[in-house]
């Protein structure tokens, strides 16, 4: 059944057929919450409130590409979170935790040992990055850069113009490059700048 067939037997109320688009979906949406939030469980929440709202609210969705409208959902539920976090900051165990279940869908097995530790520091390292831009300019960064939307779907996923997508990732790369500049020492070697 092709994407479109889905959508309409899911507003039809067929499960089965939304079951079908949150298997599509399940895994970038997660992983762009999980990027905006910089914590798994917060992530896996806001994942399913985000799926909730779109299989309620399927009757306005009005053609045009499905995953640009989900993750305009995700986001939203994102920025929601993070508004309530705002107002009454936590300290969480959880989330000085790495999540092995996210992280154990990234392992290569023919990676070497080494090679993996070094991938996974620079991951945190990055992700630590993403986590001090503000929220507009992580949810670009991630748009793009993690998941690898064009500008266009992330303008349809924020609700905002192109410029302002070029203009907002274009500063939360330099930010993201400043802070890793800042951390050269943190860096396995061979992502440093030398020094000639």
């Amino acid at each position: 059944m092709d994407e479109q067939a889905l959508i309409q037997a899911a507003g039809e109320g067929e499960l089965p057929a939304f079951n079908q688009l949150i298997l599509s979906y399940q895994g970038m949406a997660y992983n762009l919450a999980y990027r905006i939030l910089g914590n798994a469980s917060a992530a896996e929440d806001a994942t399913q409130d985000a799926f909730i709202k779109a299989y309620r609210n399927l009757n306005q969705y009005r053609g045009g590409s499905f995953k640009a409208w989900l993750l305009r959902i995700v986001t939203n539920v994102c920025y929601d979170q993070l508004r309530h976090i705002q107002r009454r900051p936590t300290n969480s165990l959880e989330d000085v935790a790495v999540d092995p279940e996210h992280a154990s869908r990234l392992i290569d097995h023919a990676e070497r040992p080494g090679d993996y530790a070094l991938r996974q520091e620079l991951g945190r390292i990055i992700q630590e990055g993403i986590e001090q831009l503000p929220a507009e300019q992580r949810m670009v960064i991630v748009l793009s850069d993690v998941e690898g939307l064009s500008y266009e779907e992330i303008a349809q996923v924020m609700d905002t113009s192109l410029g302002t997508v070029k203009s907002r990732l274009s500063r939360a790369r330099s930010k993201l490059r400043d802070f890793l500049l800042q951390r050269q020492e943190l860096l396995p070697a061979r992502y440093r700048l030398k020094n000639d």
